[in-house]
């Protein structure tokens, strides 16, 4: 009876909207997940810049942010990049050489990067190490593109073949591991030194750089005259002097080891040569104190610590010219 009851009514028609819904959002979910744009990182871009991007806040509603997108473009490294790249590769084999004790390799090496090197603190981190290489070098027996072979002869004085390569006695003897001077044999072979070195001395950076052969051999700190006293011009060594007196103005001599003698260990005079004006009393000379060096605290002469100054002294020979710069 309740079927009949019921055969004349009419169910509403039911649609299945719960199905339905989800379909729709699962469909918006993946076309969402496809079309969503994925970071690519360029190998070109360097990691610092991949960091900073990652720091960046994009949501999806927003577009990209100009620099971000900028530093994602592949750009060109500028000249000073590869540079830079350059002198890295160059001095990292060279330290390399040198740890391993293959000092004219790694020579060769800091001179190339050297000649890539702009003024500034990666000259000068270049320079100390290479002016260490260059002590060592001509202060052992070890071969440079400057020594000779040379074979001691009848009559031979280290004296005479120091001259004779214009070189100095003590540069022979450090170099070659001669304890005494006057004790050398017929038929010995010693490696000597025949380079030219020259100084410049600059007054602004109070510095004073060797080179050899026209290329770069070491940097010095100097000390130069206070109120621009020391002289400029062009110059050389005409004299040299162990444990040197010391003549003040008031004409007094005042000798090595009196309290009173600011030479410090060593003195090496200048003579002014071409059209520098003439002067006396002037040169390079050590110091018993060594914070004025840096300082305009001399006289008019070029200060060095006592340790530089003897260094100097060992290799320069009498006649190597001199410029002093402002």
């Amino acid at each position: 009876m309740k079927v009949k009851e019921f055969s004349n009514y009419r169910a509403p028609r039911r649609r299945p909207w719960l199905p339905v819904v989800v379909f729709v959002l699962v469909v918006l979910a993946v076309i969402g997940f496809v079309r969503r744009p994925r970071r690519v990182v360029d190998p070109t871009v360097a990691e610092d810049a991949v960091v900073a991007e990652q720091d960046v806040d994009v949501t999806p509603a927003k577009p990209a942010r100009p620099a971000a997108a900028a530093r994602r473009a592949p750009i060109a490294a500028p000249p000073s990049v590869a540079f830079s790249g350059d002198i890295a590769v160059l001095i990292a084999q060279a330290e390399a050489h040198r740890a391993a004790d293959r000092l004219q390799a790694a020579r060769e090496l800091y001179q190339q990067a050297l000649a890539l090197a702009p003024d500034g603190t990666i000259r000068a981190q270049i320079e100390q190490p290479l002016g260490a290489i260059h002590i060592a070098l001509i202060f052992s027996p070890r071969p440079m593109p400057e020594k000779v072979e040379y074979v001691i002869r009848r009559g031979d004085q280290l004296g005479v073949i120091a001259r004779r390569h214009s070189t100095t006695v003590e540069l022979i003897q450090r170099g070659n591991g001669i304890s005494d001077p006057n004790r050398i044999r017929i038929g010995d072979r010693l490696r000597v030194f025949t380079g030219d070195f020259a100084l410049v001395a600059n007054k602004t950076r109070r510095d004073m750089v060797v080179y050899l052969n026209g290329a770069f051999f070491k940097r010095y700190r100097v000390g130069t005259g206070v109120f621009g006293k020391t002289p400029v011009g062009t110059f050389v060594i005409n004299e040299k002097l162990v444990e040197p007196s010391w003549w003040p103005a008031d004409g007094r001599e005042v000798p090595f080891g009196h309290p009173d003698n600011i030479l410090g260990t060593r003195w090496m005079s200048i003579e002014a040569t071409g059209e520098t004006p003439r002067v006396r009393g002037y040169g390079i000379h050590g110091t018993w104190e060594p914070e004025s060096i840096g300082h305009e605290e001399s006289a008019g002469c070029l200060r060095m610590i006592n340790e530089e100054v003897e260094e100097l002294y060992a290799y320069l020979p009498i006649g190597t010219p001199v410029r002093i710069e402002e």
